[in-house]
């Protein structure tokens, strides 16, 4: 007869997932193409061009083309970690935005089959008075994080039943540590 351990008796594992949208280096290359545009208007103007409006033409252009690259592409894609500790949710390849979550401070999580950026008024780090804080990369599954409180943090994310499994699995070893033998 083999031994299996029972589920309460696992140690859960760190669960790690992530979710891209490519969608965003369409609107990156857009910003590049501003920023082009700026440098452009910077180098090649003519002689007899007034200062005033080319100034204001090239830092705009550079201002624009900067808020457009940087702010897509800090939500090219998204990653979740989930250990003993907390939820850790960075964006983008620096991981900037990133939200920190205490696993002291969530009381639950569930799967949300459908995360429509359309319901969150668009891609990117949101907040909606009656539904939370939300970062959304991409139309498609996600979680929802219950902070309590009418609190919630949602973020989408592949293979959501994992990660809604391992903090599932995370809080009720917490439970039973802080509960004692």
């Amino acid at each position: 007869m083999t031994y299996a351990p029972r589920p309460e008796s696992v140690t859960p594992q760190v669960w790690t997932g992530r979710a891209s949208n490519r969608m965003q280096w369409v609107l990156a290359t857009a910003g590049a193409a501003c920023l082009a545009l700026g440098i452009e208007l910077a180098v090649d103007q003519p002689a007899t061009t007034d200062l005033a409006p080319l100034v204001m033409s090239v830092v705009g252009c550079l201002a624009v083309g900067l808020l457009i690259l940087f702010g897509t592409v800090a939500f090219t894609h998204v990653k979740v970690q989930i250990d003993r500790e907390c939820v850790e949710v960075r964006c983008g390849h620096i991981g900037l935005p990133r939200r920190r979550i205490p696993l002291a401070d969530v009381i639950g999580a569930s799967l949300v089959p459908l995360i429509s950026p359309r319901s969150w008024g668009g891609w990117g780090y949101r907040w909606r008075p009656e539904k939370g804080t939300a970062v959304v990369v991409r139309r498609g599954p996600g979680i929802i994080i219950d902070l309590g409180a009418g609190h919630r943090f949602t973020v989408t994310v592949d293979d959501p039943e994992g990660a809604v499994l391992a903090i599932r699995a995370w809080l009720r070893l917490r439970a039973r540590t802080l509960a004692g033998p």
